[in-house]
């Protein structure tokens, strides 16, 4: 039996109006037991939630639609927030980790897209705001899988973890620097936990004040443990700084290693590179206040503009003094 050209075009056609019609059917669908599970997950409705974000999931199992990606991020945040609210429930953590993981990859492409949107029209506001929008959520997922390790007690897998996405360059370089600091802070406590043992830091009167001298301590393992955490976590640090020299909290960190440093030199009676470190740590200070403050302003900036937004949203009118209604001046 023969068929035509046409009976073939006409197939083809019917196919690909099928195909499109069930596209937007499940995309319909999707977005409907997405907006069920986020207004569950506000009543606080988790397992009803999880329910619902994993029907919309199934809508878009490739997670190429907005609502497939957004039905999956939620569907591990909700697992995440069942965690939370019973710490013996490892199981949901070990699950919300594994989704966390799956709705990475969409959320990176998401940045890809919209970094290249941005390169062709640099002046887009809207282009600017949904790609900051977009490395924000990145970011969130990176740190929430990390928390997630931590609550778990999982430090091998939290570590493997911040080095790998420190190390990706598709991500975000605010969520890379992150990752950097996070290790650099357990590299710093790792340091702290042994130059601030009473058998190391000892308080003397010098010129009369009472100051901190440090000596080296009893076991050479120790001390060899204090020179590699602050290696490494000066290491990191550097990194981080590197992809995001406006964070304060990287300025912070550094501060802290380097008055680390400045102890092992006095450990080692090299004066010359105690006062070096010292010097440095409080110029590393200084850049870390004023970035702190830097960020304070611009975090009340926002807040104000999110409040006069708010504000007009629900009808208010900023320019009218105080009781005066619409068409009445009094």
């Amino acid at each position: 039996m023969k068929i035509s050209k046409l009976g073939i075009f006409v197939l083809v056609s019917l196919v690909a109006v099928l195909a499109s019609s069930c596209s937007f059917y499940n995309r319909i669908m999707s977005r409907k037991a997405l907006v069920d599970g986020a207004k569950a997950y506000n009543e606080r409705k988790f397992a009803e939630a999880e329910e619902l974000f994993r029907e919309a999931i199934t809508y878009d199992e490739a997670l190429t639609s907005f609502e497939g990606k957004t039905a999956q991020l939620f569907l591990a945040r909700t697992l995440h927030s069942e965690f939370a609210g019973n710490r013996k429930a490892t199981k949901k953590a070990e699950e919300a980790i594994a989704e966390y993981k799956k709705s990475l990859n969409g959320f990176i492409g998401d940045v890809a897209e919209k970094r290249t949107a941005l390169e062709a029209d640099p002046e887009n506001e809207d282009a600017k705001k949904q790609l900051a929008s977009s490395e924000k959520t990145v970011g969130s997922i990176v740190s929430a899988v990390a928390s997630l390790y931590q609550n778990l007690s999982q430090d091998d897998k939290w570590k493997e973890w911040q080095t790998t996405q420190a190390k990706n360059e598709k991500i975000p370089s605010e969520a890379r620097a992150n990752a950097y600091i996070a290790l650099a802070a357990k590299d710093y406590n790792c340091a702290n936990d042994i130059t601030d043992d009473d058998a190391v830091k000892q308080t003397i009167e010098q010129d009369g004040e009472a100051v901190f001298k440090f000596s080296k301590p009893e076991s050479e393992e120790d001390f060899e443990k204090l020179k590699g955490c602050v290696k490494s976590g000066s290491e990191y640090i550097d990194a981080a700084i590197k992809l995001n020299g406006e964070s304060d909290s990287a300025w912070s960190y550094r501060t802290s290693i380097l008055v680390q440093k400045s102890r092992i030199a006095e450990m080692e009676g090299d004066t010359e590179n105690q006062e070096k470190f010292k010097k440095e740590s409080d110029e590393a200070k200084k850049k870390f206040e004023a970035l702190a403050e830097k960020r304070r302003k611009a975090e009340e900036e926002a807040a104000r503009k999110a409040a006069e937004e708010k504000a007009k949203e629900a009808g208010g009118n900023p320019d009218k003094s105080e009781g005066e209604e619409d068409g009445d001046s009094k």
